[in-house]
């Protein structure tokens, strides 16, 4: 096995490959190489400065160290998603050609079968097979999803070099069996649409203070809902106080039935058919 050597790390997949016929199949493997061949062409990235293994439906670029990554990203973010728009509008259904990709870095060493070694290629693979990265694919447009390591935006993206905008890439984090592993998704997170549309963001929970969730029936959210009305009077009012007779309040007399009187305030001596109680409720 060689020494390990540090590289650029560039794998781009093909989505629902296993789905195609075998026609259609290597139809696809010709479009995903021609593709790559013409981003890293774009950013002067030539075939001696790079090797490339095939895995079927993807394919993985071990690019020089020296090569410009910040040119990477700028044919990747622009080149491939021209390319496969200008491919696919003359395709067929079934050739529709859309693609995942990665970039990272790390040491990488070849052993004797010609094999690639590392834990930071195995990184990468493992972003490539992430879920976040598959769902952000099927809600784009563009035909397009592209990711990067945590180191390589570390490194290069969040600098915000010209054509490589860093507030378009947003942090992901990634399971593995190693544990969650952190990428930078570009464009936006599955998912987050329509959680702020529905008032919650995403892996949060909507905070509604010491009210509750939500409101309570009737009420306005800070205070309980009115009482129901008694047994039997069910759809109506519950009734307010009731007076038979004559009964002298604060000095005047009201005659005569008088119900439902509610939303006053009374002061000064009550008297009910000749007892008196006052106002703070103490026996006459």
């Amino acid at each position: 096995m060689t020494d390990p050597v540090n590289r650029t790390i560039l794998l781009l997949d093909i989505e629902r490959f296993s789905h195609r016929d075998d026609v259609e199949q290597a139809y696809l493997r010709r479009m995903l190489y021609d593709i790559t061949d013409r981003a890293l062409h774009s950013a002067g990235i030539d075939e001696t400065l790079r090797l490339r293994a095939d895995r079927g439906d993807s394919v993985m670029e071990l690019i020089d160290a020296n090569a410009s990554v910040t040119a990477l990203l700028r044919a990747l973010l622009t080149k491939v998603p021209a390319e496969l728009r200008a491919v696919n509008r003359m395709a067929s259904r079934s050739a529709q050609i859309r693609l995942r990709g990665v970039v990272a870095g790390g040491f990488v060493a070849i052993d004797e079968h010609a094999g690639w070694v590392g834990s930071d290629l195995n990184h990468a693979c493992r972003l490539l097979d992430a879920e976040v990265l598959r769902d952000a694919l099927r809600e784009r447009a563009d035909d397009f999803a592209l990711c990067v390591s945590d180191a390589l935006y570390a490194g290069v993206v969040r600098h915000d070099h010209p054509g490589v905008p860093a507030d378009g890439f947003h942090r992901v984090s990634v399971a593995s069996k190693n544990g969650p592993l952190t990428a930078w998704l570009y464009g936006p997170v599955p998912g987050t649409a329509a959680d702020e549309a529905s008032g919650t963001a995403l892996g949060t929970g909507a905070d509604h203070g010491e009210t509750g969730e939500g409101k309570a029936p009737g009420g306005s959210g800070d205070r309980p809902a009115p009482l129901p009305a008694p047994e039997g009077r069910r759809g109506n009012p519950a009734p307010g106080p009731c007076f038979r007779g004559p009964v002298t309040i604060g000095g005047g007399t009201v005659h005569g039935d008088q119900n439902n009187l509610t939303g006053n305030q009374i002061t000064g001596d009550i008297h009910l058919g000749g007892g008196r109680r006052r106002e703070r409720g103490e026996d006459a």
